[in-house]
């Protein structure tokens, strides 16, 4: 078992829009939640992934697939279906803009994904 199958849903979504570059103040938009709630998720995932820094969560959600880290998760802890992105609907699909962003995207698209949400 790898130290990633450990982790929630709530866990799995915070880091892999921290991978996207996302604020906290984000990604508490996105998840419809409040900062410190997302400052709770971040602490908890850090411990269980043995990282210090958000910098480390992003290069370890990069160096485990990246956009897809969350999918391949789906066989490891029986949180995520494997062709299901369950959170983007629970986020009220805002936060498939992020995921369209992805890792390919300019900053600037990101940060258009992230004006957009904040305009809704």
């Amino acid at each position: 078992m790898q130290p990633r199958d450990r982790l929630t849903v709530k866990e799995v979504q915070v880091a892999t829009l921290v991978w996207q570059g996302l604020t906290n103040k984000d990604i508490a938009r996105v998840l419809i939640t409040s900062e410190q709630v997302v400052k709770n998720y971040l602490r908890t995932a850090f411990d269980k992934l043995g990282v210090w820094t958000r910098l480390e969560l992003a290069l370890y959600v990069a160096s485990h697939g990246g956009a897809n880290w969350h999918v391949q998760l789906g066989s490891g802890n029986g949180l995520l279906s494997a062709g299901a992105v369950e959170w983007a609907a629970a986020a009220g699909g805002d936060a498939v803009a992020f995921a369209e962003a992805g890792s390919n995207a300019k900053p600037q698209a990101k940060v258009a994904a992230a004006a957009s949400v904040s305009t809704r």
